[in-house]
């Protein structure tokens, strides 16, 4: 027999023991992998986080993500949509400023269904924004609520040059300069200190807030204070 015939044999029969070879790592790799992925009767992969630590937990998971860049959007697609289409049940309130660059589904890197979020200028609080933050904690059980001051904030900034010059900013400008007086006075103008400390200073009455302090003194219900930098996107906690 020629030798070339003998080596075209000799390699075909080493390539189906490779191919048999390789198929079975393969097989054992998937089953392996499989094996791995496949989540336990009792931490389901994607389970509501159902108490305030939980819950900020998640939030600071997600801003880690969202500091590294590693960002997952989880709960964006139309089978989210569908999902919650007849019920909500978010897991924390964020309560923050109006600022175009501090998004807290972004910051966060949740979906929908995941937050209930109220924005105002300087995150700044009345009767009607107290009510609109009330309603998870008070008709859902939501877990958490988190007061979030950010970075070179607009309406601070505004407000602490209004009062510092004492000119009336025009409209109802006027009204958020007249809310963060308090903070202006005793953060000595300076805009950074002024921003943490209204921040601060929401949380504290929130935490006094007729529906807030029964689910607080439970421990059903936290009430925590933030800060964002946009400058690196980190959040950071403050009380």
């Amino acid at each position: 027999m020629p030798n070339n015939m003998i080596n075209r044999r000799a390699l075909l029969r080493a390539g189906v023991v490779a191919g048999g070879l390789l198929a079975g790592v393969t097989s054992l790799g998937t089953a392996a992998f499989a094996h791995v992925a496949e989540p336990s009767d009792d931490t389901p992969p994607d389970r509501r986080p159902s108490t305030p630590d939980e819950a900020w937990a998640a939030l600071r998971e997600g801003n880690r993500r969202w500091v590294d860049g590693t960002t997952t959007h989880p709960h964006q697609d139309a089978a989210r949509r569908k999902e919650v289409a007849q019920k909500q049940d978010p897991f924390a309130v964020v309560f923050s400023c109006i600022d175009s660059r501090v998004a807290p589904e972004l910051v966060f890197d949740t979906g929908l269904g995941d937050l209930f979020v109220v924005r105002t200028a300087g995150q700044t609080i009345d009767p009607l924004v107290t009510g609109a933050a009330e309603y998870g904690p008070a008709e859902l059980g939501t877990p958490l609520v988190v007061v979030l001051g950010h970075q070179r904030c607009g309406a601070v900034t505004a407000a602490a040059e209004s009062l510092h010059q004492h000119k009336k900013l025009p409209g109802e400008l006027s009204t958020i300069a007249s809310s963060l007086r308090s903070a202006y006075t005793r953060s000595g103008g300076d805009v950074d200190k002024m921003i943490r400390v209204n921040t601060v200073d929401v949380v504290s009455r929130l935490k006094k807030d007729k529906l807030f302090a029964p689910r607080i003194a439970k421990g059903k219900l936290k009430v925590v204070g933030a800060y964002y930098s946009i400058d690196t996107g980190e959040v950071t906690r403050l009380v």
